[in-house]
Order: structure tokens, then sequence, then C-alpha cells
């Protein structure tokens, strides 16, 4: 069975010189898959705009008007991090879009992934951190709306807090909202989730899978749910610039294939977002997300973990499950 994954030129836009957000990542990580016959050309799909009753599911008709005709105050505009354009407003239509049939295609194939999405810093009346709209609560709440899901968990392994995910669903007990990030980091307000398990500056591979380990079957049980989407973030790499954790690519390879093993051992389907990822080298965030898309076709073509030196037997993700 093949990986679909989703990914459109209007994912990067132009910014001015010396931005900080690195947008070459998604050109290069659609040239990336494609090169390592990680997805074929046919199953990688183009996304058109979202649809407007899909967005006001989760966010005010007020906010995606200012959005979508860029009358957003200057300094809202500003809290977002990307300046206004109408390929700013393309991009943040489409990129919902790519997560919605990214999650609709998990459902029918186990998973599926959006090369771009994990915009967790989007609230229903505003955004920040470079995120506009919040694509992973527009994609739960439409399944929820067409009646294929009841319940969904949000599995966010970015370094930043999912502050407005957590928004979104807040005082929703169908939604089990799950972070795993910095202590320290942005956002310097948190938004409390379901679960939030903070870490210091500086944790490596094996601190971090151990929590991780320690956390995912409660996370599973208790959310009971019928989708997991993960947000599968580069930016715990150490060599990002905005992180300050230190995982290695094979430690960020056994953390993929940790969510994916324990949603596969409950029969739980899973969409992937990227998220973040701000690599000193824009060559090692792409790395780490076509690391992530070899752990999903890896799953996907039924040879599990194969790809990573992590093995499920001897953790305690199976024990917690059965």
């Amino acid at each position: 069975m093949p990986l679909h994954c989703w990914s459109s030129a209007a994912y990067a836009i132009p910014l001015p010189d010396g931005h900080r957000f690195p947008m070459a990542k998604y050109a290069l990580l659609r040239e990336g898959v494609l090169a390592a016959g990680l997805v074929a050309p046919e199953h990688l799909h183009n996304p058109p705009r979202a649809e407007l009753d899909d967005l006001l599911r989760v966010h005010t008709a007020d906010y995606v008007q200012q959005i979508t005709d860029g009358t957003l105050p200057a300094a809202e505009q500003r809290r977002i991090g990307l300046p206004w354009s109408p390929e700013f407003v393309e991009r943040a239509w489409r990129v919902v879009r790519g997560t919605i049939e990214a999650s609709e295609a998990a459902m029918d194939h186990g998973i599926a992934m959006n090369l771009a999405g994990g915009t967790h810093h989007a609230f229903p009346h505003r955004g920040e951190g470079f995120c506009t709209f919040n694509d992973v609560a527009v994609a739960v709440r439409r399944l929820q709306h067409l009646g294929r899901i009841r319940r969904a968990v949000i599995i966010d392994l970015d370094v930043h807090q999912g502050n407005g995910t957590h928004a979104c669903f807040a005082d929703d007990p169908s939604v089990f909202t799950f972070s795993m990030h910095g202590a320290k980091n942005f956002p310097f307000h948190k938004v409390p989730g379901s679960l939030d398990v903070e870490l210091e500056d500086g944790a490596g591979d094996d601190g971090y899978l151990a929590l991780l380990d320690e956390h995912l079957p409660r996370v599973l049980h208790a959310a009971r749910a019928d989708l997991v989407v993960y947000l599968a973030g580069a930016d715990p790499h150490e060599g990002d610039r905005l992180g300050r954790l230190k995982l290695t690519f094979d430690g960020l390879r056994r953390r993929d294939a940790m969510v994916l093993q324990a949603s596969r051992e409950i029969g739980l389907p899973v969409c992937i977002t990227i998220a973040g990822g701000y690599g000193r080298e824009v060559h090692d965030t792409v790395a780490v997300h076509l690391g992530t898309v070899a752990v999903a076709a890896s799953f996907v073509g039924g040879s599990g973990s194969r790809v990573t030196s992590w093995n499920p037997a001897a953790s305690s993700i199976r024990a917690g499950l059965e």
C-alpha cells in the first residue's frame, strides 16, 4: 500500500531578505521525497483551497475575513510573523486543505501525511508564531462534523507547546491534546492541554525517548480516540536554531517509529503534519522531515520499525497497551 502525501508550490511564498522562517524547506522536502522514491508522483497530491465552512468550525468569521482581505491589524500580522500578501493567503488556505485531505486519507489507508501543517499556535481569533489557521483543529472538526470520528488525540512533538491547538479544544473531552515541549521555550504563556510534558534545555535522545515511552500508553488509553494527528516537529533536533534540545537524526526517527508503532498496536489511523523546524542548515531540517516520511512509508509498506534501531518489543508501550 502506498503512502499518500500532500504538497503544493503554494506552500512556499516570497519573504523579505533575511527572514528567519525557512520557507525553502517545502520545495526541498517535496523534491526529496520524490528523489528518494518515498512517495510516487501520483501519490503526491496538490490540495486546493480549504472550504470556508471548514475554517469557520474553528476560527471566527472576523478573523478569517481579515486574513483573507488583508485588513488584520498590523500588530496582529506581526504577531503571526509573516507579511501579508495574496500568496500568504493562498498558502494559509491550502495548508489547511492539505491536512484535511491527509486526515481523510489516513482514515482510509491507515497513515497519510501533509508535507506542511502543524500550525499549532493559531487560535480561533488570532495567529502567532508563523501560524495563521489551525489546520489540525480544522481537520478534526471536519471529520467530527462528517461523522467519520467521534474522538481524536493530538500528539504534538514539536519543541514548542501547541498553545493554539489547546485553546481550540479547551474543555472539549472529545479531543485529547498531548504535548512534549521545551519548558523554557516559546510560547512563554502556555495554555494547558490534556497532558503537557515539559523538557529542560539540552534534553537528548535517551531522556526524551524514555519520557515518550512512559507517556504514550496513558495518552492513547485516556484518549479513546478514533484518529491520531501527529505533529512531527523537526525542531527538537540538535542543529535547530530555536529548539534548545539535543535529539539526533536517529533519535527523531526512533521517536516517529514509537508514535506509529503505538498507534498501530491499537489500530488507530495516523495523520502526520511536519510542524516546525528551524535548522542552522535548512538541509538538516529537511533531513529530519524526510526521516519522518521514510518511517511513515515503512509502516504503510508493512515493515514497521525496521528503519530504526528502536525495538518495540522491548518498549513499555506494548505492555501498557495490552
